[in-house]
Parts: C-alpha cells; sequence; structure tokens
C-alpha cells in the first residue's frame, strides 16, 4: 500500500468503504428481511403444524367423546328425572314428606312456592327455579343428618338461608331440640316450566 500514490490510496479506500457499504446494505435491506421472512413462516408452518396434530387428535378421539357425551346425557337425563316437575307445589311437598320418613325431623309449616324463575347463583342456567320456605323441629344431631343426606341424595336442591333456634316447647329431657326455617331452592325440568 505504501507503492501507490496517496490518490490511489485513498481511491482504494473509498473503494473498499462503498464495497462495504453496498455489501452492509444489500445484508440490511435484502438478506436480513428475507432471513426475517423465513422466521415467520417457519413459526407459521410449527402452528399449522401442531393445529394438524390437534385436528388428528380429534379425529382419532371423537368415538371416545362421543361416548363420553352419551354418558353425560345418560347422567344428565337421569338429575333431570329427579328435578321439579308437573305440579311444583305438590312435587316439593311429596318430596320432602317422602325424604322426611327416615328422620326424626317434623317440617309442618310449608309456605307457597315461589317461581319458576330464573336461577339467580348462576348467570345464563338453562333452568328455572323454584323456592319453597320450610320450618319445623328436631334434635339437633338430627337435623344435622337431614341436611347432609338431603344435599346429598338432591343435587339439584340447595338449602339457603338457614335460621336455627331452640324450640320453645322443650321437655326435660329434650334440651337439644331445635326450631329451623330454611328456604330450598330446587331446579325445575325444562319441559315443566
Amino acid at each position: 500500500m505504501n507503492s501507490l500514490s496517496k490518490e490511489k490510496r485513498q481511491q482504494l479506500i473509498l473503494a473498499v468503504l462503498l464495497t462495504i457499504l453496498a455489501v452492509t446494505g444489500l445484508w440490511l435491506g435484502l438478506i436480513r428481511s428475507q432471513q426475517q421472512n423465513l422466521v415467520n413462516v417457519a413459526k407459521k408452518t410449527e402452528a399449522a403444524r401442531n393445529k394438524l396434530q390437534l385436528v388428528k387428535q380429534s379425529i382419532e378421539t371423537a368415538d371416545q367423546t362421543e361416548q363420553q357425551l352419551g354418558e353425560a346425557r345418560k347422567q344428565l337425563n337421569k338429575h333431570e328425572e329427579l328435578m321439579a316437575s308437573g305440579d311444583l307445589y305438590s312435587w316439593a311437598i311429596t318430596t320432602l314428606r317422602t325424604f322426611k320418613l327416615g328422620y326424626k325431623v317434623e317440617i309442618p309449616q310449608f309456605s307457597q312456592i315461589d317461581g319458576p324463575k330464573d336461577v339467580n347463583l348462576l348467570p345464563a342456567f338453562p333452568y328455572k327455579q323454584v323456592t319453597l320456605t320450610v320450618g319445623g323441629t328436631t334434635a339437633f344431631h338430627e337435623f344435622g343428618r337431614f341436611l347432609a343426606d338431603f344435599e346429598n341424595q338432591f343435587p339439584h336442591m340447595r338449602l339457603m338461608n338457614l335460621s336455627l333456634e331452640p324450640a320453645s316447647s322443650q321437655t326435660a329431657g329434650e334440651s337439644d331440640r331445635l326450631s329451623f326455617k330454611m328456604e330450598i331452592a330446587a331446579l325445575v325440568k325444562p319441559s315443566a316450566s
């Protein structure tokens, strides 16, 4: 480089700088954008492969899903058979009186039935509900057993707003007698509403 004249040296440096700029421009302008496009295409391809895999898996398990759906429909129909239907007040009274036969619980007070109306616990729920207030007396432990068994046997009914007080007329051996008042909310079978 020492043997070149000053003017030739400057031209050579300028040519090298212009070449570097041109290569850098090509890299930034064309190659880098193409590499980014290739990365994006690879991501889209991977996403499409994953989606295809999910679709294949869904197709393979369609029979199993159909079977599970059939079993769920059977369970739903079984639960709907226990739901309130027909004369709702009569259904509620009959259901309670039949259930309480196995317990020492007296339920002489029944309010008028309220409903059917939209369920207030869950929004956009496909069933209606009726509410009935009942009152009675029983022994403390018997009442606990009654409540637990009632909600286990009737998953479509809920006991709400329970109030307990010592029974007003207790004999010497009945110190654990309670007076109770509670609301019973029951789902109504769709065809009955």
